[in-house]
């Protein structure tokens, strides 16, 4: 483990911002326009929001994890309303913010666009991609679930190819800025270690997926279902833990390239996150190693 740090660190020097965890253990999720009259009810409903006959088009979630996003948020979530409505009407899509905890302004804004009809807003007082992603997908009830990063790194593009493939043979669907045709513009550091931990991965799981953390994912209702509930990490190592798992029970996947544009003003640590991610690796090894010696015995 510390060779790897050492490799990484030898590179450049990160930032100094960090993800920290908050210690708060007992999280609901709400939207922001039934906080005070519905408190009790915590779940997305389709039975509302929902205007004009759709009953022949599949829904759609498209899920948008944030933490203290004020600057990207508002044009972010305007240019992705405006993509859906002209690219993706013969779906039923809606824009769901699952916030964080954000400290600044990010929740003001967000419920500015919940009440133009734009998208829903949705309160986690805690921190964590994961959190964020296991209540907005396993509370919705929509046939078909996504996230993508709220700086829109990946093209909006190939959001049609991602919803079309799910709407139609495959259970999970996962963008790569790591396959052959993909086109990125990043850094050589983040090249670099994007590229180690994957190849780390396949060493160890034997995987076929490209690039286990592109932000940019979906997932059927029934993928959702089964997986969801069996992953532990409520942070980055979500995404891993989720495709590892589709893979090992036989789930479809579709992973395909995208063109894919660093943002510089990321809150990704690399070299505390490749580390954490390294454990969380070994750890899940580990796991999956006892429960299948555990499920042979038996």
């Amino acid at each position: 483990m510390s060779i790897i740090k050492n490799l990484i660190s030898n590179i450049d020097d990160m930032d100094n911002r960090s993800i920290s965890r908050d210690t708060i253990n007992n999280f609901q999720i709400r939207s922001a326009n039934d906080d005070k009259n519905n408190k009790n009810n915590n779940s997305i409903s389709y039975k509302t929001k929902r205007t004009n006959n759709k009953k022949n088009k599949k829904t759609v979630d498209i899920v948008i994890p944030v933490y203290n996003e004020e600057k990207a948020l508002e044009d972010s979530v305007k240019r992705l309303n405006e993509f859906l409505s002209e690219n993706l009407q013969k779906f039923d899509c809606r824009i769901v913010i699952a916030d964080n905890a954000s400290k600044d302004n990010t929740q003001n804004i967000a419920k500015k666009l919940e009440q133009d009809g734009i998208c829903k807003y949705l309160f986690i007082p805690r921190k964590g991609r994961g959190y964020a992603l296991k209540e907005a997908w396993m509370k919705s009830n929509a046939d078909i679930v996504t996230y993508m990063d709220v700086d829109l790194s990946t093209e909006l593009e190939a959001l049609p190819k991602l919803i079309n493939a799910l709407a139609t043979r495959y259970d999970i669907g996962t963008g790569s800025r790591l396959h052959k045709e993909s086109k990125t513009k990043r850094s050589f550091k983040r090249e670099f270690i994007s590229r180690t931990y994957n190849l780390i991965i396949k060493s160890l799981f034997w995987t076929n997926f490209t690039d286990a953390q592109c932000g940019f994912k979906g997932a059927t209702r029934r993928a959702v279902n089964e997986l969801v509930p069996l992953i532990k990490d409520n942070e980055w190592f979500f995404d891993t833990e989720l495709l590892i798992l589709a893979e090992r029970k036989g789930y479809k996947i579709f992973d395909f390239p995208v063109k894919w544009i660093e943002d510089t003003d990321s809150k990704v640590q690399l070299i505390n996150d490749i580390i954490k991610f390294i454990k969380n690796l070994l750890a899940f090894r580990w796991r999956l190693w006892v429960n299948e010696r555990r499920d042979n015995r038996g």
